[in-house]
């Protein structure tokens, strides 16, 4: 199982989806719980896979990420990182920001977050299927208020109509 993202390495969630978005937590350049060989360029690319695995997880590509969050313990690497970050990409130019730390988990020299957008398209559907359910409803109680209004009408004209045969003062009725 090549793609298969490892076990996250603290108390967190890997990935999460927040309504239309999908959240990807920091990713290393790990594979069977050790940090690959390569320096900047391996790190970089295997934490693009592990992102892809992740992203996967969660229904989505790499072509769905509309930003990242790089993190590099040395800015010196900068262009290493880049071409190998391009590459893991796949032609996707998400929004990136890149900083320098002093320090990542397991001694790591790179780590990727991501954002990435797709609609949640099962929870669209019951959303389209809900305000039928109340307009039918509302249309109900429709209905039935106009008899209501009638009746508390009715009972104030006759109110009133008694008010003024037996010659009391008007006042206002209270509820």
């Amino acid at each position: 199982m090549a793609n298969k993202p490892a076990a996250p390495i603290g108390p967190y969630t890997p990935a999460v989806r927040a309504g239309d978005w999908v959240i990807v937590s920091g990713q290393l350049g790990i594979k069977d719980g050790a940090l690959v060989p390569g320096g900047v360029a391996g790190q970089t690319a295997q934490a693009v896979v592990n992102l892809k695995a992740r992203l996967k997880e969660m229904g989505l590509s790499i072509h769905d990420v509309a930003k990242t969050l790089c993190f590099l313990t040395d800015m010196d690497t900068f262009a290493t990182f880049n071409e190998a970050y391009v590459a893991g990409f796949d032609g996707a130019r998400p929004a990136r920001s890149t900083i320098g730390v002093a320090a990542l988990p397991f001694g790591g020299a790179v780590e990727i977050e991501a954002w990435a957008f797709k609609p949640a398209a099962a929870k669209a559907t019951a959303k389209k299927a809900a305000p039928k359910k109340t307009v039918k409803k509302a249309a109900a109680k429709k209905k039935a208020a106009p008899k209501k209004t009638v009746k508390k009408a009715a009972a104030k004209k006759t109110v009133k109509k008694t008010a003024k045969k037996s010659g009391a003062k008007k006042s206002r009725a209270r509820k």
